[in-house]
């Protein structure tokens, strides 16, 4: 169903109609659906939606169309919306809500859930607790398979889970035991028999990102979290954990591409702030450019003796800041994955050094038969193809390093990435090729 169908039939009140059609659309499509409506038509049409369905599919709208239904619905229909949200997704909805906003939500919650989300909002952001959800099964050890199975079949509808079981006693995380292993084993068993004790686990104020390492090494559907003495708090699902990368994905993008990163959408966000994450960068960008055009200035006789030199200049400064980018995003991507390390630092520099000289042996020789087939010049060739090598050999040093110094800073890699460093490589490509040519020419 498309939005001018849906249009179409609100507007001829086919309600039923589109109440049947929206019983067989998933949630994640319906969500998108919603909101590429007009907001009346938003409202009147989400109001269409069953209950457990709604509160799903408005866990899954942007802030913005969360923020127009939120103020759209009467209080029995955003309380009944409440009540069947998981809590961490309420924490997200309270995390991007205005103040106004907020206080109606938490007026529609009970005590209970009003504490579970205070607690759940006052761990720092991009913390494991921040993100976390409190809703899972919890078993006693000594509790029997078929006890187990009762206690699913009676809490599962509240949990985000039942998949993965939690084994506690005096609230310590014993063990896990899985649905799985609860069907195929006997009635009779105890849950601490057929246990897994080899847990993983990860604390509250762990940063987000290790939690979606964790789930994505080890094929986790949920990682349970626990507090500096060792107790159960929570739990970390994999769809918040895809949510995370995503999210850490995005952020590195932007900063590879010398954009502030910014929680909006594309479309959601205004033209002045796409302005306004874009500039900052570029004014650095363009500033710290002004070193280069000091080193071009300084070589003016060279150019007024061989004005040929000029010509090879772009060539050279993209081929070096090409390389260096793509160092840089090897050597990001690789500590982005947890396959490179700040250890293995040398081992890095030794690789990139191997593919540095294969690599500006290749572009020189190619180089160097063009420049003089081209020009007759023997000279002008041999000046290219040793600055190719050179400024290669530094671009791929200076792109597999930087990313490096700055995990060593405690800074985000992405930050050294693509403009910064061809900035840097071009200045340095220039010095070394006026310094070979003056003193390959005698200028």
């Amino acid at each position: 169903m498309t939005e001018k169908e849906v249009c179409e039939l609100l507007e001829r009140k086919q309600y039923k109609v589109i109440k049947e059609s929206f019983a067989d659309i998933n949630e994640v499509d319906l969500a998108e659906l919603l909101e590429r409506l007009p907001e009346k038509q938003m409202i009147m049409a989400f109001r269409l939606i069953g209950k457990e369905e709604g509160a799903e599919t408005f866990s899954l709208m942007e802030p913005k169309q969360q923020q127009i239904l939120v103020e759209a619905l009467t209080e029995r229909e955003l309380k009944a919306v409440l009540d069947e949200m998981f809590l961490d997704d309420t924490a997200d909805l309270l995390e991007e809500m205005p103040a106004n906003v907020v206080e109606r939500i938490l007026a529609n919650t009970d005590l209970d859930t009003r504490r579970q989300l205070n607690q759940l909002l006052s761990y720092p952001e991009d913390s494991v607790g921040s993100i976390m959800t409190v809703e899972y099964v919890d078993l006693k050890p000594e509790m029997t398979v078929r006890d187990s199975l009762e206690k699913i079949r009676r809490v599962g509808i509240d949990s985000e889970t039942i998949y993965t079981c939690y084994v506690i006693r005096n609230k310590k995380l014993l063990g896990i035991v899985t649905a799985k292993a609860l069907l195929i084993s006997d009635e009779r068993k105890t849950v601490e028999e057929i246990m897994e004790s080899n847990i993983i686990s990860i604390n509250t104020h762990d940063d987000q990102e290790a939690a979606a390492k964790l789930v994505r090494k080890y094929g986790l559907l949920a990682l349970p979290v626990v507090d500096k003495e060792g107790c159960m708090v929570g739990i970390v699902t994999v769809d918040d954990a895809m949510e995370v990368m995503q999210d850490e994905t995005t952020e590195d993008i932007a900063l590879m591409a010398a954009i502030a990163p910014s929680e909006d959408s594309y479309f959601g966000t205004s033209v002045f702030r796409h302005a306004r994450n874009r500039i900052v960068w570029l004014l650095i960008l363009m500033l710290s450019a002004t070193f280069t055009g000091i080193i071009i200035t300084k070589y003016e006789n060279a150019f007024a003796a061989i004005p040929l030199l000029v010509s090879f200049i772009p060539m050279l400064m993209d081929t070096s800041g090409n390389c260096g980018s793509q160092s840089a995003t090897l050597i990001i991507r690789g500590m982005a994955i947890d396959e490179i390390h700040l250890k293995d630092v040398a081992r890095v520099v030794w690789k990139e050094m191997r593919v540095a000289v294969l690599v500006s042996t290749t572009l020189a020789v190619v180089n160097g038969i063009r420049i003089f087939v081209m020009y007759g010049d023997v000279r002008m060739a041999v000046l290219i193809g040793l600055t190719l090598v050179c400024t290669i050999t530094l671009a791929e040093l200076i792109g597999c390093t930087l990313p490096m110094l700055a995990k060593k800073c405690r800074l985000d890699p992405a930050i050294m990435a693509a403009p910064l460093i061809t900035t840097c490589v071009d200045a340095a490509a220039i010095l070394i090729y006026f310094s070979i040519a003056t003193s390959l020419f005698k200028l």
